[in-house]
């Protein structure tokens, strides 16, 4: 999985669209290959964003879970301290 995806589902407060938007862009440049398409492909590349975009929001909308939400402050601070366990 690309590093910068990030997990959306079950924060308080939920994703915004602009993480929706930037974890679908992630994916469009893995899956591409480009991480600035050309002029010939970029309608095609930002439809795709758009797309996964939407899907994306749709999923985590509509997903049920029986956990408690989760924070994200917490969340940053568990990956720093996995960051530096893993890296020193």
């Amino acid at each position: 999985m690309c590093r910068n995806i990030r997990t959306l589902h079950n924060f308080v407060p939920p994703a915004t669209d602009e993480e929706v938007h930037a974890a679908a862009l992630q994916f469009v440049r893995k899956v591409s290959g480009y991480s600035k398409p050309s002029k010939a492909n970029e309608l095609v590349f930002d439809k795709a964003v758009e797309d996964i975009s939407s899907i994306t929001r749709y999923l985590t909308d509509h997903l049920e879970t029986g956990a408690a939400p989760k924070n994200r402050e917490q969340e940053a601070s568990k990956a720093k301290a996995r960051a530096m366990r893993r890296f020193g």
